[in-house]
């Protein structure tokens, strides 16, 4: 007496003699994985990997499935993309860059602002409530017809390229997302507590953040810091020089921002390496900055 055929147990019309050495059912050459013994099933080898724990990297980032920078090309991707509504809807700097406090007047002009205002006047930027720029800034650049132009956008990028990969491979895309942003808002807010008037653009504060994250890593990893202290020396060199056309308050709130999470995230004690944790800390960092610029907008607007 002939045995009964056994088929696939996802593809019946496949007679099969093969199983599972998990699960104990029939599988065809379509539903083989390989393991250590035998074959696998394709729904017990995706149980196996939900099952798996990731790995995380020292700072307590889930290593990354592929070498990709995700989220450096999402960020590179929309500050070019601002770039181009700058270049289309020209009021876009005016509405969403970096400005503490002024007076707009009448004639759609800017003005100082020094704590008082009269008809016709009226004050706009953060001081107003518009916190909003305090991040928007930061994605935005200098117009094309401005003195530097689109090379300001072009720098900014090619090092949010360099250094991006480097510190997103370290700290993972949820991690490195965050110090990116609150580097960003931390020098916006700098800006604001030293230069209020001032009308600041750029991703400059961000990178600097993403320099002194670097740095930190480095010197957390044990690794050889002779290139990295003459990279460091060079990229202060640059806030040094270009505090003549740029915003250096952007630049050194960044660095410290930056510096400051990276070195929560790399020296903390292990237990307080859990998301939980650094979430906490990165909720508490903002309430910080929350904080700074509630002060200064009380002092200069004469607010109780």
């Amino acid at each position: 007496m002939e045995a009964a055929a056994t088929t696939c147990y996802r593809h019946p019309s496949y007679e099969t003699y093969v199983r599972c050495t998990r699960c104990d059912r029939y599988i065809c050459p379509d539903c083989m994985r390989e393991a250590s013994v035998g074959h696998h099933c394709v729904e017990c080898v995706k149980e196996g990997q939900r099952s798996v724990r990731r790995a995380r990297s020292l700072f307590g980032g889930e290593v990354p499935d592929a070498a990709t920078p995700m989220v450096t090309y999402v960020l590179m991707a929309l500050n070019i993309v601002a770039y181009v509504v700058e270049v289309v809807r020209s009021g876009t700097v005016d509405r969403f860059g970096m400005l503490g406090a002024a007076l707009a007047g009448p004639d759609g002009a800017l003005y100082v602002y020094d704590g008082w205002t009269s008809p016709g006047f009226e004050l706009t930027g953060v001081a107003d409530g518009e916190w909003y720029r305090l991040l928007t800034g930061a994605f935005l650049h200098l117009p094309p017809d401005a003195s530097f132009g689109v090379m300001h956008l072009v720098f900014n990028m090619l090092a949010l390229w360099n250094l991006g990969r480097i510190v997103e491979g370290q700290l993972g895309r949820a991690r490195y997302l965050a110090l990116y942003l609150l580097s960003a808002v931390g020098g916006s807010v700098l800006v604001y507590l030293v230069s209020p008037e001032t009308s600041a653009v750029g991703a400059s504060g961000a990178i600097f953040g993403l320099a002194a994250s670097f740095y930190v890593i480095n010197r957390r990893l044990g690794s050889d810091m002779r290139a990295v202290n003459r990279f460091m020396a060079g990229f202060l060199l640059w806030m040094v020089i270009s505090a003549v056309f740029t915003s250096w308050e952007g630049h050194l709130g960044g660095l410290l921002t930056g510096g400051l999470v990276t070195y929560g995230l790399a020296y903390a004690p292990a237990r307080l390496r859990t998301s939980a944790a650094q979430l906490a800390g990165g909720a508490v960092l903002v309430v910080m900055l929350a904080a700074l610029v509630a002060v200064r907008t009380a002092s200069l607007t004469g607010a109780a």
